[in-house]
């Protein structure tokens, strides 16, 4: 069987370069480019910390209703890689869950009895998790009013994971459990906050997706990576660490652009204005890259 050698593959967060982080939904415009690259043969991997239920919402049903063309496959790489599927224009195939990864089902139950009692007005459980614990901002809730509660509410995830005896990290702070390990991570980002294993991560989600296209004989020529936060980098390192040949996508250079052996880009290599972020900058680049196949 033939190898296909594809210009591009594209690694896509979501959060941010694709859904909106105001409105959490993905603009019907981005819908029809990704399935224009999907005609095109270029492969399109999602690679997100949301859930497959997600997915499923804001991805594949628009893109199933706007027309998937029949033979393709799209790759969702879910809660930075403990999950994943697949969907056709038929729909979505199995999800696998490696369990071994899943935070302790009691830590989760004690997560939402503290969501429940002290945080409800800012945040809402995720119950679509299979293997993370999540919290999420509610939209109608101010960011900076969410934010900190944020703060609160991670030092209360940490108390209570050092109560089940489960190390963590967050950011700077360190604290190793009962067996003197650090397993879990307390992972916040501008709209929630995920607590998680360690060995989540997009670099995990990069290497699902690899794997995922070798077993269907896709071999790119190159990746381009796009996410809207510092450990979105992850997947490009991963990609370039293996000899892949990458460029990254950062479309919330805000927080500042990583120097890194690789090429990075903003929206201003479009030479687009430095308020084209998140989700239009993601739109941009898709544009940008669907242009540059007709070329």
């Amino acid at each position: 069987m033939t190898i296909a050698h594809p210009p591009l593959a594209l690694l896509l967060d979501v959060d941010g370069p694709l859904a909106s982080p105001v409105t959490r939904r993905v603009s019907a415009d981005i819908i029809v480019n990704l399935i224009e690259l999907v005609r095109r043969g270029i492969p399109v991997v999602f690679n997100t910390g949301r859930s497959d239920a997600f997915i499923s919402e804001q991805l594949m049903h628009p893109m199933l209703q706007a027309g998937l063309p029949q033979g393709s496959v799209v790759h969702a790489i879910c809660e930075k890689g403990a999950v994943w599927f697949s969907f056709t224009s038929e729909g979505p195939g199995p999800v696998h869950v490696d369990k071994s990864l899943a935070m302790p089902a009691e830590f989760g139950t004690g997560i939402r009895k503290l969501v429940a009692n002290s945080y409800a007005d800012y945040m809402f459980f995720d119950e679509t998790k299979r293997a993370m614990v999540s919290v999420e901002q509610h939209i109608e809730v101010e960011s900076g009013n969410y934010l900190a509660q944020q703060e609160k509410f991670d030092a209360d995830a940490l108390v209570l994971l050092a109560a089940h005896g489960l190390g963590a990290v967050r950011l700077e702070h360190r604290a190793p459990g009962s067996n003197g390990g650090v397993d879990y991570r307390v992972d916040p980002s501008i709209i929630s906050t995920d607590i998680e294993s360690v060995q989540l991560g997009k670099d995990l989600g990069a290497s699902r997706a690899v794997e995922l296209l070798a077993a269907q004989r896709i071999v790119p020529q190159a990746w381009r990576t796009v996410g809207d936060s510092r450990t979105d980098y992850a997947m490009a390192d991963w990609l370039h660490h293996r000899d892949h040949c990458v460029k990254h996508v950062d479309v919330r250079p805000g927080e500042g652009v990583l120097a890194k052996p690789y090429p990075v880009q903003t929206a201003a290599d479009l030479n687009l204005s430095d308020d084209v972020v998140n989700d239009f900058a993601g739109a941009a680049f898709l544009q940008f890259w669907l242009d540059g196949l007709a070329a």
